[in-house]
């Protein structure tokens, strides 16, 4: 009995902390996915994607602490060697997902849908399932401003570039900018997928965090009269465009940037299914079933690489760093061409509505909105801002399209 019961306890997991090499950071890595886990709940920051990927990553680090006398991990859920072996070129596993299937837990299965790109195709159908083109397209000036607000991945990938970080990490980094949490994945997964537990989690706590990181940028780079400025209702925009629009948009961006077919094929069709009328039940299902059921996947899979051994590292804080320097540049690229847009209008454009250029819908436009009412209580910027809005998820799946076609 006491044999058993000192195998019992040499065998836990609560042993492997202190057996296993890496014990303490798989311990520091579950107090992280409680902060997560607090952060989504109690603070409510993204919560749909904040809880899974806390989830994801307490799971990971808990069944990765039992380590057997050989250095293996039986009972994981997660085995980073086996992606590492899928990612090496020099291994019989070089991209063999039949080996990931057959020797894999349960999240390495699951996270064949984030590394096949599957997840967040799935994302962008819901997303365009839920967008309203019609700002954009009543108001096309908005895709210089859902332009602008892309400066920050560039900005972003120059630094990453300058602190050491190869082209393809350099990429990846850059796109948090976007402030476009799937587009982020998708880049991540394909250009530097060793890096995808901090980007992830970046991406989607600056989208969280919008109602705090971009009012003092606003206020900072606008003047008073400037956020108050009252503009025009915007044209009714008819069905026929609005059916035209994906189509034409899949057709010119595909062709000009082929990279963007998975990202802008998928957003369009979703639009798609919306605006025809004739497919209520799929534009429902890609709304709700579809994306509560991708959004629980992709979340416990990217928690899941955050595993203490890869994700304790100065790269991380660089990241974290660096993906705040390219939201807020991204928000000041928006902000300074609404401004040109304000000079030679005549004052008839809030330059509020460029900071709504990044991508993360429909919180950004929200938070121009509340902006321009501090200044001007009878002001209503929300569907202004829509445009800028829309035009960023385009503008960021273009610069990711772009950033794979020349990096991966």
């Amino acid at each position: 009995m006491l044999e058993s019961l000192g195998k019992l306890v040499t065998e836990s997991g609560f042993a492997g902390f202190f057996s296993n090499p890496d014990g303490w950071r798989n311990l520091v890595m579950i107090a992280i996915a409680c902060v997560l886990l607090y952060l989504g709940i109690k603070k409510q920051y993204e919560p749909l994607l904040m809880v899974g990927i806390a989830v994801g990553c307490l799971l990971a680090n808990v069944s990765s602490v039992f380590m057997t006398t050989d250095g293996s991990l039986p009972d994981a859920l997660y085995h980073q060697s086996l992606w590492d072996a899928f990612l090496d070129h020099t291994s019989p596993y070089y991209h063999s997902y039949g080996h990931i299937m057959a020797n894999g837990g349960l999240i390495d299965i699951l996270y064949i849908g984030v590394k096949a790109g599957i997840y967040p195709c799935m994302i962008f159908i819901g997303i365009g399932a839920m967008t309203d083109f019609g700002p954009l397209i009543s108001n096309p000036k908005s895709l210089l401003l859902g332009a602008a607000a892309q400066f920050g991945v560039f900005f972003a990938f120059f630094g990453a570039n300058l602190l050491g970080f190869d082209a393809q990490q350099s990429a990846s980094i850059g796109i948090i900018g976007g402030a476009d949490g799937p587009t982020a994945i998708l880049t991540t997964t394909k250009l530097a997928p060793e890096l995808l537990g901090p980007i992830a989690v970046a991406a989607y706590s600056y989208m969280a965090l919008i109602p705090m990181i971009q009012p003092p940028i606003m206020r900072a780079l606008t003047t008073e009269k400037e956020r108050a400025v009252k503009m025009t209702q915007l044209r009714e925009v008819s069905k026929t465009e609005k059916i035209l629009f994906p189509i034409i948009v899949t057709i010119f961006i595909v062709l000009l940037l082929p990279s963007t077919a998975p990202l802008i094929g998928c957003l369009m069709f979703g639009n798609l299914l919306k605006e025809t009328g004739v497919t209520e039940r799929l534009s429902d299902v890609a709304q709700n079933a579809l994306m509560n059921i991708v959004t629980l996947f992709l979340g416990i899979s990217v928690g899941a690489t955050m595993v203490g051994s890869r994700f304790l590292t100065l790269d991380t804080i660089k990241i974290v760093v660096l993906g705040l320097i390219a939201f807020a540049f991204s928000t000041i690229g928006g902000l300074l061409v609404g401004k040109l847009m304000y000079k030679l209008s005549g004052g008839k454009i809030n330059p509020l509505i460029g900071s709504a250029g990044v991508s993360a819908v429909p919180m950004a436009a929200r938070v121009s909105q509340r902006e321009g009412q501090k200044a001007n209580p009878s002001n209503f910027l929300l569907m202004h801002a829509m445009g800028p809005n829309v035009a960023g998820v385009i503008g960021s799946a273009i610069a990711a399209g772009f950033l794979i076609s020349m990096f991966g």
